[in-house]
């Protein structure tokens, strides 16, 4: 069964995340009284080049299997370290297409726009972290493990333990790309 892990939130630009008992998604908005959430971007990078363009980074989600996998090389990373508003368990969430419809909990909805891109930042949190979440594949290619970025379609309130329910979109699929 795959289930929301953890649920993360900061009114203020940090890093890290803490952890919280539940987050309330709003419509359009992303996650109430986060300051990634609003219908124009939000992180610092993207406003300083364009602070118009849609924010198709509302809320962030990262599976908890990658922080399984980091401590394994020696990483200890836990539930919104990385910056994370959802970290679920059982969702294979780098593998879906564009698009996909994510139910969380019993109301929220949210639509993957994309996978996330790291930055910097991971880096000076733990050296070396930022080559074990942009590691390249076997054709050299940049391979983007931090997670994937999305907009609230419905919202609701999203707990840990909530299932989520996974509904790819209808007609041809296309891979995530960084948004």
């Amino acid at each position: 069964m795959s289930t929301v892990s953890a649920v993360s939130g900061h009114p203020e630009y940090a890093f890290s995340k803490p952890t919280l008992d539940q987050v309330t998604l709003v419509e359009g908005w992303g996650v109430e009284g986060d300051v990634h959430g609003g219908v124009t971007v939000r992180h610092r990078s993207r406003m300083a080049r364009d602070p118009h363009q849609p924010n198709l980074r509302q809320v962030h989600l990262i599976h908890r299997e990658l922080f399984e996998e980091l401590a394994e090389q020696g990483h200890r990373v836990a539930p919104g370290d990385l910056g994370e508003n959802i970290t679920t368990r059982g969702v294979d969430l780098l593998g879906l297409p564009e698009g996909t419809l994510l139910r969380l909990g019993e109301e929220a909805v949210v639509r993957v726009t994309g996978l996330r891109n790291p930055c910097r930042q991971i880096e000076d949190f733990q050296p070396g972290l930022l080559k074990r979440v942009l590691p390249r594949g076997p054709d050299g290619e940049v391979v983007r493990l931090a997670g994937v970025m999305s907009v609230v379609r419905r919202g609701g309130v999203v707990r840990p333990g909530d299932p989520v329910v996974v509904e790819p979109p209808r007609g041809a699929h296309h891979p995530l790309r960084p948004v």
